[in-house]
């Protein structure tokens, strides 16, 4: 896993993307054989920011021949996706007030990595077998795992003060659109049934080598 600035990104792709800027946006095109890219257009001080022939942050998939080739991708390609850092003052919290981004971070994640192959074949498994025929909704959430990359005491210089952030949009959704017509749950909405997020975690040393056995 690794967390870039949206900023350095831009200015220093990685491998496999490049960046090109535009009369008010950047153009972001990446290699669709080894990247996975889950990223809204994006709107900064300097100009929208476009990912081409990215989905979003929401997959829609129709057909189980989709939803496979979508895992094999997930658990084989490093996956990049966008996460806001922010901050609330105790009185939006109590509100439930949003607040805009200080700051943007690109997430990308090594799918073959043995433990996130692990953690995302489990959590996608267990909800696949619980809704069988049906459409579903699954989220992968990735806060626990960035939390523990940044550490406790990641600050953001924001106006000559740090300020300790809180993360949003640590995820990305995977939906599971069945054409069934005997999924009368869903069409009527009264499917209530809810599956904890596939979450990827941060492991201990000890799992994490077992993981590589």
């Amino acid at each position: 896993m690794d967390v870039i600035e949206l900023e350095s990104f831009l200015s220093s792709p990685p491998h496999g993307f490049s960046a090109e800027r535009r009369a008010g946006c950047t153009v972001v095109k990446w290699d669709q054989e080894n990247s996975c890219v889950f990223i809204d257009e994006i709107q900064s001080s300097k100009g929208n920011i476009i990912f081409c022939n990215s989905p979003g942050r929401e997959i829609t998939v129709r057909t189980l021949g989709e939803y496979t080739d979508l895992r094999r991708k997930l658990t084989s390609m490093t996956t990049y996706i966008l996460v806001s850092a922010c901050t609330k003052t105790t009185v939006e919290e109590k509100r439930n007030r949003d607040v805009p981004a200080l700051r943007y971070y690109v997430v990308a994640i090594n799918g073959s990595h043995p433990m996130i192959r692990w953690e995302m074949e489990r959590g996608l498994d267990r909800t696949i077998s619980s809704v069988a025929g049906e459409s579903y909704t699954v989220d992968v959430d990735v806060s626990a795992a960035l939390q523990g990359w940044v550490g406790e005491n990641f600050q953001i210089l924001v106006d000559a003060e740090k300020v300790k952030p809180t993360w949003k949009d640590t995820h990305f959704t995977i939906k599971y659109r069945s054409d069934a017509l005997f999924d009368i749950p869903y069409w009527f909405g009264f499917s209530k049934r809810q599956f904890k997020s596939v979450e990827l975690k941060p492991k201990d040393e000890e799992t994490m080598r077992a993981m590589e056995l």
